[in-house]
């Protein structure tokens, strides 16, 4: 008999290419582990601040409709995730997304955070740290983080 490695995996998603390379592997690490699986999205709340200075729309109809696509991004993941025998439950949050990944993770008692190396978050965050790198250092549990072929290649690659 042996002991798991791992009992809940956490993972965030916001809908990008890289998030849901990421969950692919997050769900098989879970499934070798017999792990549950916690997917969650955060509604940003700097990218609603950068869409409404373009947008006419009221600052909680932005919210709303990013919530919305929140959902529907964690409802496909998880079909994938159920379709593999996994047990699996989503969160929707809103705030700045490290800290709430950081916080859902502290809750929820998860013990791997698996996650992509880039999202969606507006170009100027990047000179105070990816949400990646900072998760990685506030995290109370392990985090991989997932470099996806499509947008973390080089420009070109050497044969």
């Amino acid at each position: 008999m042996h002991e798991r490695m791992f009992h809940h995996v956490l993972v965030p998603a916001d809908g990008s290419e890289a998030s849901v390379a990421a969950a692919h592997l997050g769900f098989r690490m879970a499934r070798n582990c017999e792990a549950n699986v916690e997917l969650i999205y955060v509604v940003d709340a700097l990218l609603c601040e950068e869409l409404r200075r373009y947008d006419h729309r009221e600052l909680e109809e932005i919210r709303a409709e990013l919530a919305e696509q929140g959902e529907r991004t964690l409802r496909v993941l998880a079909e994938e995730a159920e379709r593999m025998g996994l047990k699996v439950v989503t969160s929707v949050r809103r705030g700045d997304p490290f800290e709430e990944i950081v916080a859902h993770a502290r809750e929820t008692q998860c013990d791997l955070i698996v996650m992509g190396h880039v999202g969606r978050r507006p170009r100027a965050q990047v000179l105070l740290g990816s949400v990646a790198e900072r998760v990685l250092e506030f995290a109370p549990c392990p985090v991989m983080v997932v470099k996806h072929a499509e947008t973390d290649a080089p420009a070109h690659r050497v044969a």
